[in-house]
């Protein structure tokens, strides 16, 4: 089995000037100009591995981020106007997600040929990878058409999407118009690319504390999408517009993480532009901040676990004059005692009067982003009300931000108890240039609750725009219809938007070195603001998205 696969063996996100150092026989897989993929053997699969190689070394987890109004954003306004009836043609539209159900009619054209141009499903090994890539099955327009011809189209091409959010995400942006259905693609005349994920490896989860039955997808994963989407589109010569709705609690929230890195130097490419999800984590009370300026320089904050989550992680990023140390009481009072920093220690602790273990990382430093990380893993957790008490060693000012995890990684009923909504965007929704996008009613045009808050833990505006993100139409498996909801709905309506303008830039001449940041540039300007309301700000970004205001800004320059 290749290694990539092989849960025998750890992916690890490496710098691309460490490569030499490792680079023997099949270890090294190249993501990017700037990370490799490097597989070691977990060996005796103890917790503490995470401690004898970096945390910035292991893949962030991602989970899905979403659980109708074309007029509201402008794009009806666009698609009737004669002189711009932009819709897509000449675009190709990237989805990295769940997959998608290419049997569905809203993604075939009329002759009932599928307008996906290439589908890579990570999750089959039994056919061939793309080109060099060494995992999961390629299969081209002409094999897709060639299935869809026949009696049973999943002989031909078995890739499928048993979660259905893929299918919903690729359908908001372009699915062909379904007037019975009310329904209709942002850009319904683009061509598609699709990557199903495969799920992250077991010994990932394991070390995070996943519980079984837990379907989520490692970065390295999206990384090596990208990479792919990217080789279709050169290959093509054709502008690439990329819809990420997923989304990651895990890491420092500064936008420095490597798929954060990797989308912030391709958006200032031309011909390619990037939406990704804000994440919906602004009403589950799944982050909790401090900030102590006076002594004793001491916090002691609360979390509430629930009975369905007994194993899970949690991460605490001070942002600290001097280092902090931890001490945690279960909820019948049993202690850790102290735990200072240091360099690569895991320490476990096993209680007494229950059968909680809890391991511990108090890094002095994490070394990606040079600040301390306290990393937590809990398994049998005791349900109840745990306390921590965090203080400063060297008796300075304190403040950190603590996250739980994402999505469906723990259930609702776990939670900070004085919590904070602030500072809540996913992964890589907290990078500095691609387009963050966040949802709104826009039945009603209030903020959607679970949307995720801003700014980045390092105060970049966060997010940059929002768009209709409530219940809205959408494709799913079994030629069916329904309605999405969240940020990752949003995000597809923006990346449709981006779709529009790179046709109006590229294929017809008006801006042939157009890139995502100038397309973000664009949205941002043309946003549509409320007078009661101070822009930018860590809820709304710039405003609501207004594609119709933006071209009605660029024909007066």
């Amino acid at each position: 089995m290749k290694k990539i696969l092989d849960n025998n063996y750890y992916d690890l996100i490496i710098n691309n000037v460490s490569v030499p150092l490792y680079d023997e026989g099949d270890n090294i897989t190249p993501l990017n100009i700037r990370h490799s993929l490097l597989n070691v053997p977990v060996g005796n699969a103890d917790p503490c591995n995470l401690g004898k190689y970096p945390y910035y070394n292991f893949p962030s987890l991602y989970t899905p981020t979403s659980t109708v109004s074309h007029e509201k954003s402008g794009m009806g306004a666009v698609q009737r106007n004669p002189y711009l009836n932009l819709n897509g043609r000449g675009i190709i539209v990237g989805v990295i997600d769940t997959g998608i159900d290419y049997q569905h009619h809203t993604f075939l054209f009329n002759d009932g040929t599928s307008r996906i141009l290439s589908l890579w499903d990570q999750s089959v090994q039994d056919g061939t990878p793309p080109e060099h890539f060494t995992y999961g099955t390629e299969y081209s327009r002409d094999l897709i058409n060639l299935a869809l011809a026949s009696d049973n189209p999943l002989s031909i091409v078995p890739s499928n999407d048993a979660d259905g959010h893929g299918t919903a995400i690729a359908s908001i942006i372009a699915g062909a118009p379904e007037e019975e259905q009310f329904f209709s693609g942002i850009v319904p005349f683009a061509e598609l690319v699709v990557v199903k994920l495969k799920e992250a490896k077991k010994n990932l989860k394991d070390l995070f504390f996943v519980p079984d039955g837990i379907s989520c997808y490692q970065e390295t994963d999206l990384m090596m999408g990208i990479t792919y989407l990217l080789s279709i589109a050169q290959k093509a010569n054709r502008p690439l517009a990329i819809c990420i709705a997923m989304g990651s609690s895990q890491g420092a929230h500064d936008g420095n993480g490597a798929l954060s890195n990797y989308l912030n130097y391709l958006v200032r490419l031309p011909g390619y532009g990037i939406a990704v999800s804000a994440g919906n984590q602004g009403n589950v009370r799944r982050h909790y901040y401090n900030s102590t300026q006076q002594e004793p320089f001491t916090n002691r904050f609360e979390l509430r676990i629930g009975e369905k989550d007994s194993m899970f992680s949690m991460e605490i990023w001070p942002s600290a004059l001097g280092r902090l140390s931890i001490d945690i009481n279960t909820p019948n009072r049993e202690s850790t005692k102290l735990i200072r920093p240091g360099l690569g220690e895991c320490r476990r602790f096993k209680f007494v009067f229950t059968p909680s273990v809890l391991w511990v990382n108090n890094m002095s430093f994490e070394e990606e982003s040079g600040d301390q990380l306290i990393l937590l893993r809990f398994q049998n957790a005791m349900p109840g009300i745990w306390s921590f008490n965090v203080q400063s060693m060297e008796k300075e000012p304190l403040a950190f931000h603590s996250w739980l995890p994402a999505g469906s990684l723990i259930s609702d009923d776990t939670f900070f108890l004085n919590s904070n909504p602030g500072t809540t965007i996913n992964s890589p929704g907290n990078g500095s240039h691609q387009l963050t996008v966040t949802a709104y009613n826009q039945f009603n045009d209030s903020i959607l609750t679970e949307a995720s808050r801003g700014y980045s833990r390092n105060n970049f505006v966060k997010p940059d725009i929002s768009a209709p993100g409530h219940q809205i139409p959408c494709a799913l498996p079994g030629n069916r219809f329904g309605t999405l909801t969240g940020t990752g709905a949003a995000t597809a309506h923006a990346t449709g938007a981006i779709a529009m303008i790179l046709e109006w830039g590229i294929p017809r001449g008006n801006y042939t070195t157009l890139s995502g940041n100038v397309i973000n540039s664009l949205i941002t300007r043309g946003a549509r603001r409320q007078s009661s309301i101070i822009y930018p700000n860590n809820i709304w970004g710039y405003g609501m998205l207004d594609v119709n205001e933006l071209f009605q800004r660029l024909t007066n320059i």
